[in-house]
This record gives structure tokens, sequence and C-alpha cells, in this order.
């Protein structure tokens, strides 16, 4: 299976137009979270992604709620936050938000580490973990080099050992991977991603 992953859209017109050309030879694609800005546009913003004809997973990002994600998602787009989808023969696991609570105020949608671990003690196996945040201490660090991953994500990766862990939100970190035990994780950004299972 071809997959396709990306996350923090933000509304880039471009970058929305990069990934449906892309997703031609996807057999799934998968967003994680900030579609849209601030709460803003998110209309918009999936309005973008409309191209996108095979399988698409996504998860909200700390921009959208889970609520207005489900709202403004196409037909053939499975919202996840504390669920799991299967496709394909996998099990994927999905959760949103900024993940502990961030700096940004009252339009951001955040969880504390104890929602957050809450949540994730509900999946009782994934192949793949679809987070908007990070795990502590990959691909989690800010322009000042501090890391601001979830713990909780990272105890929960430790103890299903997905395949991938898929992630997005810090914006100093996109591209960047690495490994927890067997799990690989990465931090996608708006580009292209491609993985295979």
């Amino acid at each position: 299976m071809k997959i396709l992953a990306f996350s923090d859209l933000h509304l880039a017109r471009s970058r929305a137009a990069a990934i449906v050309a892309a997703s031609a030879d996807a057999d799934l694609v998968i967003g994680a979270g900030d579609f849209c800005n601030m709460r803003e546009g998110l209309d918009q913003a999936m309005a973008l992604l409309d191209g996108i004809t095979c399988p698409f997973v996504a998860v909200p990002g700390n921009a959208e709620s889970a609520d207005e994600l489900r709202a403004a998602a196409g037909p053939g787009i499975e919202v996840l936050h504390g669920q799991t989808a299967q496709v394909g023969g996998l099990d994927i696991f999905g959760i949103g938000y900024g993940i502990p609570v961030t700096p940004f105020g009252a339009w951001s949608c955040d969880m504390t580490e104890a929602q957050a671990e809450d949540m994730l003690g509900q999946c009782e196996r994934a192949d793949i973990i679809v987070s908007h945040s990070p795990p502590k201490g990959v691909a989690d660090q800010t322009s000042a080099g501090v890391s601001v991953g979830s713990t909780a994500l990272r105890d929960a990766v430790v103890r299903l050992s997905p395949k991938y862990v898929f992630c997005g939100h810090i914006h100093d970190s996109w591209g960047q991977g690495g490994m927890i035990g067997q799990s690989s994780v990465h931090n996608l950004g708006p580009t292209p991603n491609w993985f295979e299972v």
C-alpha cells in the first residue's frame, strides 16, 4: 500500500494542489491536522483537497476542532480523534489537537497530557498512529531547540509499537524524524511524503 501523508496545510493553495496531484498515485492519504488557520477558513481548506479520490484519513490539528473538521470534511474523508479506522487491513489510530496545551490562547484546540493519556489508553493496537502533535523527544524541537512533544504520545508509542507515527504541529521540525523502539516517527509538513506498507 502506497501512503501519501502531510500535515499543516494552513490553507496553502499551491501546496494543496501538489498534494491532490500526488494523490493520484496513492492508495491512502493521511492528513495530520491544521488544515486552516486559527479556526478560520476550514471549508475552503477542505475544498482545496476535493480532488483526492482514494481513502483519506484525517485528524484535527490545533487550528480546527474535531467537530469542525467532521462538518467540513467531504464524504470520502474519515476524521479520527480517539478512534481507530481500518484501511486496507491496517489499524490506524488518530489523535488530534495540540498536546500538551499550547501558548496560543483561546482559539487553539489543545489537550493536556492527562486528557491525551486517557484517549490513547483506549487504543489496544495500531499499525499507524496519526497525531497532530509529535511525541516527546522526536521531531518536536522549536527554533529555540526546546523539545515540546507529548509524553503521553511517546508512552503510547512505546506500548503499542506501531510501524509508523505521523505528526506535524511543530513547523521548525517539518521533515524530521526518528525512531522510538521499532516505530518510525515522521513530522510531515505540507508536502507529499511517501510511505510503503
